[in-house]
């Protein structure tokens, strides 16, 4: 039965993640909330890569470890191939993590370094068989750990070394390596470049191309650099104080922005032609971020946009179709 690269892998609605606080003294102990993500909707499609943007602080590594389950979320659903997880056991998440893996930012954080390149490849494979989800034998494991080797571009013969005797590059094809040991179907990359010398970016980033086709992988790709964005994604979310401002295709959104925070933020991007570098207009963006820490009652770009309304701090824009699949969040666009 053939696929169908239309269905939805990953289906996200109304997603929020806010984490408690208490602050004071035990006398005058206050009590709030972090809102970290505050009611995200987005949907991948099986093949694709959804690149989601934003400044630091927006809430998209959150967003990725709520999806993950790694924080169970305040609020929404999601579900991965049809299945709920927000509402599913441990054991049923455990499942689902087959089929969806991690790649971290932090390639020397996010190893083990007392564990051999070939234990920290392996353990999901081990793990997942002392669970009975697989069925591996040693020497099974063995012949896929050093074909995962090859694949990302190591020798099998490197497979007893420790992560300190490799290069971040290096380290981080390891960490590829073990999310696809399990032979996912959607990878969650958490700026997974982004710690990487500009050079060995580009290598990467070229590994996760080539895998992709290769394996039918289909990934949501987290990161703040948006020429990585733009040459990685087939759709971009962009994201701000927890929620999606702006949705479209990659071509569609660079080509033609609609949300006042879509256009600073691509304003702010060097382009390599000095003449239409010098033409451009930069937008600039007054005040700062607003903190996570107060609920919004009306959009929450408001304080900084130059183009807002009453009408904006009165309600939330929802995010709407302005054509051609582009979905903004912002008054300025439809009724």
């Amino acid at each position: 039965m053939a696929e169908n690269k239309n269905e939805n892998l990953l289906e996200v609605s109304g997603l929020k993640m806010h984490f408690p606080y208490h602050t004071g003294s035990l006398w005058t102990k206050k009590k709030g909330f972090i809102y970290a993500v505050d009611g995200v909707d987005l949907a991948i499609k099986k093949g694709e890569t959804l690149g989601l943007v934003g400044e630091s602080g927006c809430g998209k590594s959150t967003t990725l470890r709520a999806v993950a389950q790694l924080y169970r979320p305040t609020a929404g659903s999601v579900k991965l191939k049809g299945q709920e997880l927000t509402t599913a056991t441990d054991h049923e998440i455990m499942r689902a993590r087959k089929d969806m893996q991690i790649v971290f930012q932090d390639p020397y954080a996010s190893l083990n370094p007392r564990m051999t390149t070939r234990d920290i490849i392996s353990e999901p494979m081990r793990i997942f068989t002392r669970a009975k989800i697989l069925s591996l034998s040693r020497t099974e494991i063995d012949e896929r750990v050093e074909q995962l080797m090859e694949r990302v571009g190591l020798s099998r013969f490197f497979k007893n070394r420790y992560p300190h005797e490799f290069s971040g590059g290096q380290r981080q094809r390891i960490g590829i390596a073990r999310a696809l040991a399990l032979k996912p179907d959607l990878v969650l990359c958490d700026e997974p470049v982004s710690a990487l010398d500009v050079s060995i970016q580009a290598q990467i980033l070229n590994l996760f191309k080539d895998l992709q086709e290769e394996f039918g992988l289909t990934y949501m790709f987290i990161a703040h650099d948006l020429a990585v964005i733009q040459y990685i994604s087939n759709r971009i979310a962009v994201m701000y104080l927890g929620v999606i401002v702006e949705l479209s295709d990659s071509a569609e959104l660079y080509k033609k922005p609609l949300h006042p925070y879509t256009q600073a933020l691509l304003s702010a991007a060097p382009i390599p032609d000095p003449a239409v570098e010098r033409k451009r207009q930069r937008i600039i963006l007054t005040g700062d971020v607003p903190s996570p820490d107060k609920a919004r009652t009306g959009c929450y770009f408001y304080d900084r946009c130059s183009k807002r309304m009453d009408k904006c701090a009165q309600s939330v824009p929802k995010l709407k179709d302005a054509g051609s699949g582009h979905q903004v969040a912002c008054f300025l666009y439809g009724d």
